[in-house]
């Protein structure tokens, strides 16, 4: 199991097989962390997740920067996209919620845009990703520029600003996003 999984990662079957193995990770750390409810203080989302149920994030084990990341960016929920901009409930694009979202909740200043904030922060696994960590994509026309973020809320689950939807919570599984997935970055300090 473990060399497929490695074969399917590495990109020996193609991206179809990369998005297997993200799925294959995925479906692995969910019946793992299945096992570890007892009674936990929980934080549900106020609106649906993309294309799904609401997101609860387990806040027990979590420290109180990584809580006060994920309760802010929960307010963000429902703001539409606006380039340039961060304002909670008004408009913003996704760096800039990213940026704000850290600002209010711990005081930590981030870089503007998004392939500056990637360079920012320290590069690290699936197997490492907490929520509040962040979440860097390749979605414009340049395959191997980072031009998106999102803030993870879960393993499976981010928060960003998408320019058709808006502040939206999206999963990192779905195909899209396998395939312009950059990696995982923990912001310095936290």
């Amino acid at each position: 199991m473990a060399i497929l999984s490695q074969r399917l990662y590495r990109g020996e079957y193609g991206a179809w097989g990369r998005w297997l193995a993200m799925l294959l990770v995925v479906a692995v750390m969910s019946v793992l962390l299945a096992g570890c409810s007892s009674h936990r203080r929980s934080v549900r989302f106020p609106r649906p997740a993309q294309g799904g149920e609401p997101v609860n994030v387990e806040f027990a084990h979590l420290s109180s920067a990584r809580q006060r990341l994920i309760s802010e960016a929960q307010e963000w929920v429902g703001t539409p996209y606006a380039y340039a901009r961060c304002d909670k409930g008004r408009g913003s694009d996704c760096s800039g919620m990213v940026l704000q979202v850290y600002l209010d909740a711990l005081g930590i200043k981030l870089p503007r845009n998004s392939a500056e904030q990637a360079a920012f922060c320290t590069p690290i696994s699936l197997r490492k990703v907490l929520p509040g960590d962040l979440v860097f994509f390749a979605t414009g026309k340049d395959a191997a520029r980072i031009s998106h973020v999102g803030i993870m809320l879960d393993y499976e689950n981010f928060i960003h600003v998408s320019t058709s939807k808006g502040a939206v919570i999206s999963k990192i599984t779905t195909p899209y996003y396998v395939r312009t997935f950059m990696g995982f970055g923990r912001v310095p300090t936290l």
